[in-house]
């Protein structure tokens, strides 16, 4: 049987058409988004992937995840864990839009509030580091690192090499991952097709998402952003240049 899936990560940074990827794969069900009390009543008899569980009550949820990791790891059998993640200067341009709106990416920095009368960018790139700090310190012994950069460069490569860490095989489901390959364009040409979860979150400020910073962020806006995001930038191989 192929291994259960979790695909977790900073918003923005891929983690919805990643998801989609094992919409349509053999013998997975996927959801986006899912409370995690709806993950476990699912049972695993089958395989599942999910993309980013929602709090729910009676779960505590711990520092950069949105539900007990230990509880998850405890239900589901050898699952694959996939952290993803993007450079974060590109993550915090495309954040902009959720967190404008009383910071509606999760899960939310414990001490989001304090960070409302700061910059919008300055939100975002809290919000980053913290995901990525906290949240991958939590998964980092189980987790598989992926970049947002790899699968953008390469989606067919990408999703072949999930495939076959996940157990699936590549050949079998040849359609399907070469019609989620198509979709998954560095540009807005016709063969793009967003992710159904981001689409309330884009803006149609950018040619290119590698590298999308260059077109949004002035030099001083950078100088703004950069000291807050550094450690985890540095820590994941993301410069500022």
């Amino acid at each position: 049987m192929a291994a259960h899936a979790m695909i977790l990560g900073c918003g923005r940074s891929g983690t919805s058409i990643f998801g989609e990827l094992f919409d349509g794969l053999d013998c997975y069900e996927y959801r986006s988004e899912p409370a995690f009390s709806d993950v476990l009543q699912k049972g695993f008899a089958t395989p599942t992937a999910y993309k980013v569980p929602t709090e729910s009550s009676g779960y505590e949820a711990t520092p950069g995840l949105s539900f007990p990791l230990g509880t998850y790891l405890a239900a589901a059998p050898d699952p694959k864990i996939f952290w993803i993640v993007r450079h974060p200067l590109d993550a915090i341009c495309s954040l902009r839009v959720g967190i404008a709106k009383n910071w509606g990416h999760h899960p939310q920095p414990p001490d989001w509030r304090a960070w409302l009368d700061r910059p919008v960018l300055e939100r975002c790139a809290h919000h980053w580091a913290f995901l990525n700090t906290a949240g991958f310190s939590q998964v980092e012994p189980v987790a598989i690192t992926v970049t947002f950069e790899d699968m953008i460069t390469d989606p067919r490569r990408f999703a072949e090499n999930v495939c076959r860490v996940v157990g699936v095989d590549v050949a079998s489901n040849r359609s399907h991952i070469d019609a989620w390959a198509r979709r998954v364009q560095d540009t807005n040409n016709a063969r793009f097709i967003e992710a159904q979860t981001s689409r309330d979150y884009s803006r149609p400020d950018h040619e290119r998402k590698v590298g999308r910073w260059r077109e949004n962020l002035s030099d001083q806006e950078v100088a703004s952003v950069w000291p807050i995001v550094e450690g985890p930038a540095i820590r994941f191989g993301y410069a500022c240049r």
